[in-house]
């Protein structure tokens, strides 16, 4: 006997697919887009952004071709809580947040999932690149678009409930599989960055919300080499657009080292004063298997693997890593690895130097 599954539709190719699959498997399937944003036609520019008018008749015209019902649900203001505000609040606190990593934890896999289960749904089917069988999430089979890391925030709970059909195909299958099915999204552009910032100016977009304030950029030994208009509008690692006043003594590029929100300075250095080796991590959730045997840890998404171990102490984690890292901010997810197979997630604090 099939499922009732509630599939969430963007309006973009892979949820598409992955709601016609569904279906085809015999399950009692209805569509739902959700509507994120108030006024949703400043949410795209190209290829930019996602959750436009555009997208939920993009999401309409699937399900019609599809033959599934199709509703459109308003998480507006739920996004703009948990998502948007969160997202501002977090660089203003000299934090680096993922919004998306966000909107899956909050919105679709907490909000969304919460209503489907109360409207008698088993199950939220998501286009996700990612595998998960019998409650266990792992890497997808397409390296390159890979969304485990995003949903590595999700309790063993939310996994349970949900269904990710597109683990085992690449992102070129699942084109060829759209165009097959008649659906219209087949060569539409992947939405990329963050999708509230249609023009992709996070720094104007966080000055917008912040306001100006300036401050100085100082080097490693608290020397002044430049200011700026709001250490909000920085992250750790970043190389360009620090307007350094002059160069390093040896001529090379400075990153940004750290960001004190409280005494508003942004410091930069070398390339090298960015790698660590030990990361403290706060909010773990275990989603996965305990065994720990081949264990990695990536710290951005579609970021670098790195070899590690791991201890829970004080109710957080302390990662040490097989070899340094560079560009680890507080705010971004650790997700831990083993294998291909994911065990747990928690919130980066802090970082200490190699």
């Amino acid at each position: 006997m099939g499922l009732r599954v509630l599939a969430a539709m963007s309006g973009g190719v892979d949820s598409a697919v992955a709601a016609a699959r569904i279906a085809e498997a015999g399950h009692d399937v209805t569509g739902v887009h959700l509507a994120l944003s108030a006024n949703p036609q400043s949410h795209r520019t190209g290829a930019r952004g996602c959750c436009t008018i555009e997208d939920s008749r993009d999401a309409r015209r699937a399900a019609d071709v599809i033959g599934i019902p199709f509703y459109i649900w308003d998480m507006a203001e739920r996004f703009q809580r948990d998502v948007v505000e969160d997202f501002v609040s977090e660089y203003a606190a000299g934090r680096t947040p993922n919004p998306c990593l966000r909107c899956n934890e909050k919105i679709k896999f907490a909000a969304v999932l919460d209503r489907a289960l109360a409207l008698g749904f088993d199950a939220v089917a998501t286009g996700h690149h990612a595998k998960l069988a019998d409650g266990v999430l792992s890497r997808s089979v397409d390296q390159g678009k890979d969304q485990s890391y995003v949903l590595g925030v999700l309790t063993r709970e939310q996994l349970s409930h949900a269904i990710f059909p597109l683990g085992h195909s690449t992102k070129a299958e699942v084109r060829e599989e759209a165009a097959r099915r008649g659906l219209t999204v087949a060569d539409k552009p992947d939405s990329h960055d963050i999708c509230f910032i249609a023009d992709g100016d996070t720094r104007g977009f966080l000055a917008g919300r912040l306001g100006a304030a300036e401050g100085p950029i100082v080097d490693q030994g608290g020397e002044v080499v430049g200011s700026h208009q709001g250490a909000h509008g920085f992250t750790v690692g970043q190389r360009k657009g620090l307007r350094i006043d002059r160069p390093a003594a040896d001529g090379r590029p400075r990153y940004v080292l750290s960001i004190e929100p409280v005494s508003n300075t942004v410091t930069v250095g070398p390339r090298s004063a960015l790698e660590v080796t030990t990361i403290t991590c706060g909010r773990p959730v275990w989603n996965g298997p305990s065994r720990h045997d081949d264990l990695t840890v990536q710290l951005r998404a579609h970021g670098e693997v790195y070899g590690c171990r791991f201890e829970e102490v004080d109710g957080g984690l302390r990662i040490d890593l097989d070899r340094p890292a560079t560009g680890v901010a507080a705010g971004q997810a650790a997700v831990l690895y083993s294998g291909a197979t994911v065990i747990g997630s928690a919130t980066i604090v802090s970082a200490v130097r190699a």
